[in-house]
């Protein structure tokens, strides 16, 4: 096997980049900005898995992503009794109806033919929505009015919260099923405003729901699958390993709670890229670059095109939750105003042109320059204004005005990366083979 070592001096170059944050700036912030990195290159990951290996134009990644970060809040957080008890029961029986609604719907669906199928649709739906909300609506205003400042929703499971990393997975995989069924056959221009359109939707959701995530009072003091800093800063043990390493012990804790958190991220991180490779490099893969390429050809020799975009559109929606309930973790709580389509959209589609698209390798190294260069646009920014105004006088309104205007630098930064790429390299950092 040949060594390339033109893509392990980039990642080389990574490595030296995090050094030299740690070193001019903190450690801590070193390790902070690593684990967004490591999130982001799941992301990456997830995206290409639907645009590098099947050609799905998916812009709905905030979407799924806010969809695993409910899973944290879902998984982790302590049960409310008050609120169970105001309306637990009307929000099953509203959930029950509704369930029994859509067993109706599909059977009638699949039973009945012509006028009498559309004429029972019709009549199954209206009775079954509004019997459905008669139990729903009375018992999520109880909810709501149980203690709404400090709770308002009826809580979690109260599991450990790296559980929710793979009921996030698993909430926007059968998220990503409804949606393809309904979407995948359209051109991919349309299919982009319908993903689009969905993960408005769920944020929108997200946003309203308050019996359910509290809406945008957010859900705050997740429980963390790493110690706490206080603790550590109690403890005699990592205070003397503190001196010994010549750190102040908050910054040490600091350190310590972010290390761990990176060790647990780059195990899920080589356990999607290893499940991601054997993927592309088997059959199943090599058949999917076909059909990428060529939907006709492919569908003349008899592959289900539609089935197998499907199946690749929940395989990468399933990573994206995954990864949206990561960052939840991380964060430590979940905030459904944060989702915005600059930050889980764009940013997630500039990783995977700039690293390769259709390279999962690529997909990573991606996630590292784009987020990287996204936290450290402001300190290069302010360090880039102060350079060019050092020759201006101090109370120079230039000079204030363009210092202001260094922590606007990101949108530029993210330009400029995205426009050399283009230029030198059209096919990304490391091209698909």
């Amino acid at each position: 096997m040949t060594i390339n070592w033109r893509n392990i001096g980039m990642f080389g170059l990574m490595a030296t980049l995090f050094l030299i944050v740690g070193l001019s700036q903190s450690w801590s912030l070193s390790l902070a900005i690593l684990n967004l990195c490591i999130i982001s290159a799941i992301m990456s990951l997830g995206v290409n898995i639907q645009w590098g290996y099947a050609g799905l134009l998916n812009v709905g990644v905030m979407g799924f992503a806010a969809l695993g970060g409910v899973a944290g809040v879902l998984v982790s957080t302590q049960p409310v009794p008050a609120a169970w008890a105001a309306g637990g029961s009307g929000i099953l029986m509203g959930m029950l109806c509704a369930a029994i609604t859509i067993a109706a719907i599909t059977w009638a669906y699949f039973k009945m033919s012509g006028g009498t199928r559309t004429l029972v649709i019709t009549l199954v739906g209206i009775v079954g929505y509004f019997i459905a909300r008669s139990f729903f609506d009375p018992a999520v205003d109880a909810i709501e009015s149980t203690d709404s400042a400090a709770t308002g929703n009826l809580g979690g499971l109260g599991l450990p919260i790296m559980l929710s990393w793979l009921v996030g997975g698993a909430f926007a995989a059968g998220a990503a099923w409804l949606v393809g069924k309904i979407s995948l056959g359209l051109r991919s221009d349309y299919l982009a405003i319908a993903t689009l359109g969905i993960s408005e939707i769920i944020v929108a959701m997200m946003k309203n729901e308050d019996w359910l995530t509290r809406g945008v009072k957010n859900v705050s003091g997740l429980p963390r699958p790493v110690p706490y800093e206080v603790d550590m800063q109690k403890s005699t043990y990592f205070k003397e390993m503190a001196a010994n390493w010549g750190f102040d012990i908050v910054e040490f804790s600091s350190i310590i709670v972010k290390l761990s958190y990176a060790c647990l991220f780059t195990v899920v991180l080589l356990i999607v890229l290893y499940l991601s490779e054997k993927a592309l490099n088997s059959p199943w893969g090599r058949m999917m670059r076909a059909i990428r390429d060529n939907e006709t050809a492919a569908e003349a020799m008899g592959k289900d095109v539609k089935g197998r975009h499907l199946q690749v559109f929940i395989l990468g929606s399933a990573v994206v939750g995954i990864a949206g309930a990561m960052l939840t973790t991380l964060d430590g709580q979940f905030t459904p105003a944060s989702y915005q389509p600059l930050r889980f959209t764009f940013l997630i589609w500039v990783m995977v042109i700039v690293g390769g698209s259709g390279n999962n390798w690529g997909a990573i190294l991606g996630g590292f320059v784009v987020w990287f260069f996204w936290i450290e646009a402001e300190p290069i920014g302010l360090w880039f204004m102060d350079l060019i105004t050092s020759g201006m006088a101090d109370d120079s309104d230039l000079r204030a005005h363009l210092l202001k205007s260094a922590a606007h630098m990101r949108l530029m930064m993210m330009g400029i990366i995205l426009l050399l790429v283009l230029r030198f390299t059209p096919k990304g950092l490391i091209p698909e083979k």
